[in-house]
């Protein structure tokens, strides 16, 4: 039953239901056309004999010889088709039959042979005609019978002659009256009619069958496979690809399935591996977040440790600019003393250690103040290249001393707006800290490799330096405090712990990002982001609160 519902059943019965209309009509017309034509043949061949009669008749009447008239008539009646022949004179008696029967006696007045020109008054009055009237009746046997009436004319010969002499006033002396049988024509326009039929037949059948395959191959097969693609696609199948081979509007519309299908499949790929990857970027993000916290902490807690440093720094420069002056003035009067050397000595010594202490603690209240952000920055643009190559010129010595191999590469354009001595000093804090990480663990061998990377990153306008060593590496709670003031993790009295947090203030002052990685064993590198230039003096005032992007 789905069939007889489909768009390609309607178009089929439609298709064959106007071609058997259209068929039936011509058909009809046809039969018509082959009738009319078939009916004026036998008429013509009837007026043709009754002609042929009527001239071959014509003498012996005109002679006045009934016998050859007879003769004439019995050989004519035994021709094909002709199933009588009869004339009768004026008066409606009949002169001449081929049914001697009937000869001498009277037609009806009323019959359809005298009628179809005469009225029923009599024969008197005939309307005008053509020369020849014919009418077609059906035999007491069942089969049709053409009757052709052909009047017989008073002619000047027949007028004149003396044997029978007619009056000239007469135009008509009789009729001839010949009678065909229709029996072999309709014969042959009902086996025309049921050819004619049959062909009819066999073009609907033949049409239907060929516009069926048409329909069947170009239309349903494409649309039944369109509309199984479609139930495909609708249960969540989108490998579904139709064969689009022609050029017509289903091979188009099978190409823009196709086309819908592979974009349905790529965008469900792509929310799946989101699907998929959502709980890692979760997770990512948690730990951005975390990190973000962390560095918010480390941020205030830096800045409340350089308020509590400039506020120590200025308290204890001057009692220990103080000590210092007090010192040296009593080391000079200690040497001019009358005391003897040797006794004064010890005293020189003492004053002398009070001296050099309380200068390492005016060393120290100066970093404090340069990690309190108390020493001004002279910005201005230079090649950074330039810095580390001083940098490692400067180090190469300590390098060398400690079995330590520096390795420097670049990449792009290295034109910097910063101070080039801050910067300077930060690269020495780290190169210095990662040649003591390689040289001092007793642990493993000393030595090692220490990398600085040089590197622009046009699409985020920022370059890019990063201290890489394979040194000892650090802890997650050791990274935790590397920037605070005072925060060592060396046991030899080398520093104070403050080289990091002055590159920390330092960093700070130039809007610049550190990350730092590092693991235990494997070493560390430190990753200094800064931008290319500096943001304006209202921009820097609200930026220069955070070291950006800090681990810690």
């Amino acid at each position: 039953m789905r069939i007889v519902q489909s768009i390609a059943f309607r178009l089929f019965l439609l298709i064959v239901s106007v071609q058997t209309l259209v068929l039936a009509l011509l058909t009809f017309a046809v039969v018509r056309v082959q009738e009319s034509s078939l009916m004026e043949n036998v008429q013509l061949s009837a007026v043709r004999v009754s002609e042929m009669i009527r001239r071959a008749t014509r003498h012996s009447m005109m002679e006045n010889r009934s016998a050859d008239v007879d003769g004439i008539i019995a050989d004519m009646s035994g021709e094909p088709g002709i199933e009588g022949i009869r004339v009768y004179n004026k008066s409606g008696e009949i002169s001449y039959s081929t049914l001697q029967s009937e000869v001498h006696s009277s037609v009806d007045l009323n019959a359809e042979a005298c009628v179809s020109c005469h009225s029923g008054t009599g024969l008197e009055n005939p309307h005008p005609a053509s020369a020849q009237l014919s009418r077609i009746f059906t035999a007491p046997d069942g089969h049709r019978v053409l009757g052709l009436i052909t009047p017989i004319r008073n002619e000047e010969r027949c007028s004149e002659a003396g044997c029978h002499a007619h009056p000239s006033s007469r135009t008509i002396l009789g009729v001839l009256d010949v009678k065909m049988s229709l029996a072999q024509a309709d014969l042959r326009l009902a086996d025309a009619k049921r050819e004619l039929l049959f062909a009819s037949v066999a073009a609907v059948l033949l049409v239907a069958l060929i516009s069926g395959g048409f329909i069947w191959f170009v239309v349903r097969r494409p649309v039944r496979r369109l509309a199984r693609g479609m139930q495909m696609v609708s249960t969540g199948d989108l490998s579904q690809r139709l064969l689009a081979t022609s050029r017509d509007e289903l091979g188009e519309l099978a190409q823009t399935f196709n086309s819908m299908t592979q974009e349905l499949s790529r965008a469900r790929g792509e929310i799946t591996a989101w699907s998929e990857t959502l709980e890692q970027k979760v997770r990512e993000k948690t730990v951005d977040l975390e990190r973000a916290h962390r560095q918010m902490l480390s941020v205030e807690k830096m800045a409340s440790l350089g308020n509590l440093s400039s506020s120590v720094a200025h308290e204890l420069n001057n009692p220990l600019e103080g000590i210092l002056t007090f010192a040296r003035l009593l080391i000079r009067r200690m040497q001019r003393s009358v005391l003897p050397p040797e006794e004064a000595k010890p005293y020189v010594d003492d004053l002398t250690l009070m001296a050099d202490e309380a200068l390492r603690c005016g060393n120290i209240v100066k970093n404090l103040l340069v990690f309190a952000r108390q020493r001004g920055v002279s910005f201005q643009s230079v090649h950074v290249a330039e810095v580390i190559d001083r940098c490692v010129l400067l180090m190469n010595h300590h390098a060398k001393m400690h079995n330590v191999v520096v390795k420097t590469s670049r990449a792009g354009d290295d034109l910097l707006e910063c101070d080039p001595d801050q910067i300077q000093q930060v690269l020495i804090v780290l190169m210095v800290n990662a040649i003591e990480a390689m040289g001092g663990s007793a642990s493993r061998e000393e030595g090692g490799t220490l990398s600085l990377d040089l590197r622009r990153e046009e699409e985020r306008g920022t370059i890019r330096i990063a201290v890489a060593d394979t040194g000892v590496g650090m802890s997650e709670e050791i990274k935790a405090h590397i920037f605070e003031p005072f925060y060592s993790t060396k046991s030899d009295a080398k520093g104070v712990g403050l080289g990091l947090s002055v590159a920390y203030g330092i960093l700070e002052r130039h809007h610049a990002a550190v990350d730092v990685e590092s693991v235990v064993g494997k070493g560390t590198v430190f990753t200094l982001t800064f931008p290319v230039t500096q943001p304006e003096p209202g921009a820097r005032q609200s930026t220069s609160s955070s070291v950006e992007g800090t681990h810690a």
